[in-house]
């Protein structure tokens, strides 16, 4: 005979036992089975017979019985049945995206389970009282609606006699009543095409299922939009919806992908009409076991077979290109984009540095020269395109009249190419970050005077001051008071920003979310006027000509009315005043909540290693440190703070998080190369 487990039951003990039924612990002298008879199901004594004793129960090791069952901490939720563990349950895959409700410069790993685990004690079994709720099974747990009490009606049954439906003893004194089925109701059958939801209007249908497609960018070799395809076999209402949102965003992360579409779409040419997306942002051959000379001897992506995809694709509106890219794209494909796309919108060479790429750009766009032709071009990322000539720009930005986004970032752009925008153009992402052949006063002239600039929301000015240095004080002070009240991202890293342009930075907090000030000589107090007011002062004697400064005071010294910062982010990496001590000072309001809306703080190497070791005092703060490549970010935790904002915003076109490098010219979720450039590098 196999022995009881040495199980304790804690009753619980506001109940009250009266003697007038028998106990499961006595259900072996009943029915002449033992409880761990593997005849007899396992089962925890329902309430209602606890409750019907009137002395307290006390198990021992004699009569305890051996049931392991847990009751499910919700309501309606099935008991786990003996034997359980969460290591049985059935899990889901899980998936990998940027945290939407969550802490700033972090990603969330998401894992749904199909059933809640429960944890389960071996040695104590916990019996809860009627709050605990019904449940939703059929086991004899005591909560299900369908286990009830019976009477025998005075019928005197053999000691041997069993139910017929349960097989259970029935001096126990519970019976299972079964659940009544309810009446199934036969759906309308509609005749194909007639259905309400294949009558919705087409432009209706077509954003309903637009809501299936996945926008997040590909990972590993998984299929994509799997919803999508089964809806083209629905019906041919249905068919035709899909087909439209299918096609309209095409992503392309490995060269047998892409061949696979120049294949269908050679054999139905009219798919390719529906293509308004080529996006190649992701395309690499790592993983597929090649070099780049295997992929040449492959002959899926070539310059040939880009050169049909977009002949195949004549109402294209968006072609996204990179790095890896830059041998395929010669100068029969440049010529194509700019000349032979009608509808062509948006185009990014992010990176593309390599000699032949060179060539044939500067090849198409010299053929230019002698024509009065304008491009449709309206945002435009040459990112990274450092080997291009100064002449191309000259030659390419006059043709632009519809411009509204412009990265040259790290490029050969001068005073005379940038000057050389039409009028006509509307500017409102702007990246001359690190770019060494312009000049501060070119690029003041040029935001101060072009009617272009007037609206711009994006604006990256930022420079390494290890090569050169792109303002200085004077370029700062007929900078600050000329930008407009529409920005909302200023990267002024490495301009000569002093303790008395402070009163020219305080306008633009009231509507930045977003400032780079690295390298500024500032101290903590004049970074602490930004979230609380002061009064203002005169100006150094060393500068005569500059602004008057704010310094640290009540605020009932302003003559003005305070108004609230609006900054999220703020670049201090590299000042010397702000170091790991600093920070935690008293006088410091950084990490306060006075410096709300403030989340995140990006700071250098030497300071993100101290704070990285100080891990009680960050908890305590409230504060949590993120890295990412070469970058570190002090970011506040809004959970633990009591809020839970989003950095989602419609001018950083699908990104999330703060302090972009890289302006983007597509709607759409950051990765691939492009979230290396804008976040990590």
């Amino acid at each position: 005979m196999t022995p009881q487990p040495n199980i304790i039951i804690v009753p619980d003990p506001n109940l009250s036992l009266p003697p007038s039924r028998y106990y499961a612990a006595d259900f072996y002298k009943l029915t002449n089975r033992r409880a761990s008879s593997p005849t007899t199901p396992d089962f925890v004594l329902p309430d209602r017979v606890l409750s019907a004793r009137t002395t307290p129960y006390r198990p021992t090791a004699e009569n305890s019985i051996a049931d392991t069952r847990a009751f499910s901490p919700n309501n309606a939720a099935p008991c786990v049945v003996q034997g359980a563990s969460p290591s049985n349950l059935r899990l889901r895959q899980g998936s990998v995206k940027e945290e939407a409700g969550g802490i700033a410069q972090s990603f969330l790993e998401s894992v749904n389970t199909s059933i809640t685990p429960v944890h389960l004690n071996e040695d104590v079994v916990d019996i809860k009282g009627p709050e605990s709720g019904p449940c939703a099974c059929c086991c004899r747990c005591g909560r299900s609606d369908s286990w009830r009490s019976f009477a025998s009606r005075g019928q005197r049954r053999a000691r041997s006699y069993t139910a017929p439906r349960t097989g259970i003893s029935e001096l126990t004194g519970i019976d299972w009543d079964p659940p009544k089925q309810a009446a199934i109701e036969v759906p309308k059958v509609f005749p194909p095409g007639e259905s309400p939801f294949e009558q919705l209007p087409v432009e209706v249908l077509d954003e309903i299922i637009a809501q299936l497609a996945l926008d997040g960018p590909p990972s590993g070799y998984a299929p994509r939009n799997v919803d999508l395809v089964n809806c083209l076999l629905t019906s041919r209402t249905v068919h035709v919806a899909t087909i439209n949102t299918l096609y309209s965003n095409i992503t392309i992360p490995h060269s047998s992908i892409f061949f696979k579409f120049l294949t269908h779409v050679s054999e139905y040419p009219g798919l390719g009409t529906i293509v308004k997306r080529l996006d190649l942002s992701h395309f690499t051959s790592i993983g597929l076991g090649r070099s780049r000379q295997v992929n040449l001897e492959v002959q899926n992506m070539t310059s040939r077979t880009l050169l049909k995809c977009l002949e195949l694709t004549p109402a294209i509106q968006e072609v996204l290109l990179q790095e890896n890219l830059d041998d395929d794209i010669d100068e029969n494909v440049l010529c194509k984009l700019f000349f032979g796309l009608s509808k062509l919108r948006a185009v990014d060479f992010c990176a593309s540095s390599s000699k032949p790429f060179a060539e044939s750009f500067t090849s198409a766009i010299t053929t230019l020269i002698d024509s009065p032709m304008n491009l449709g071009i309206r945002r435009l990322s040459l990112h990274e395109c450092f080997t291009l000539p100064s002449s191309v720009f000259e030659i390419l930005l006059p043709r632009l009249p519809q411009l509204t986004h412009l990265d040259v970032s790290h490029t050969r752009i001068t005073d005379n190419a940038l000057a050389s925008i039409p009028e006509s153009a509307c500017l409102s992402h702007l990246n001359l970050g690190r770019c060494t052949q312009i000049s501060g006063a070119g690029v003041v002239d040029f935001l101060t005077n072009h009617p272009g600039a007037k609206n711009l929301v994006f604006l990256n000015l930022s420079c390494d001051i290890a090569r050169y240095r792109l303002l200085w004080e004077v370029d700062v002070e007929r900078l600050l008071p000329a930008l407009p009240t529409t920005l909302r991202s200023l990267n002024l890293n490495g301009a000569k920003i002093r303790q008395w342009h402070v009163s020219l930075v305080l306008p633009l907090t009231k509507h930045l979310e977003e400032l780079s000030l690295a390298y500024a000589d500032l101290s903590v107090q004049d970074i602490n006027s930004f979230f609380r007011p002061g009064p203002v002062t005169s100006s150094p004697s060393s500068s005569p000509t500059s602004s008057p400064v704010r310094e640290y005071a009540p605020a009932e010294d302003l003559s003005a009315p305070w108004i609230e910062p609006t900054l999220h982010y703020l670049d201090l990496s590299s000042i010397p005043a702000i170091t790991q001590s600093s920070l935690f000072s008293s006088w410091c309001n950084l990490l306060s909540p006075e410096s709300m809306p403030l989340e995140v703080i990006e700071l250098g190497d030497k300071a993100i290693s101290s704070l990285r070791e100080c891990r009680n005092t960050n908890k305590r703060l409230g504060w949590v440190v993120k890295e990412l490549g070469r970058r570190g970010w002090y970011v506040r935790d809004t959970n633990a703070a009591g809020g839970n904002q989003s950095g989602r915003r419609s001018w950083k076109m699908g990104a999330m998080w703060w302090g972009m490098r890289k302006c983007p010219v597509a709607w759409g979720e950051v990765g691939g190369l492009y979230g290396h450039y804008m976040f990590k590098k």
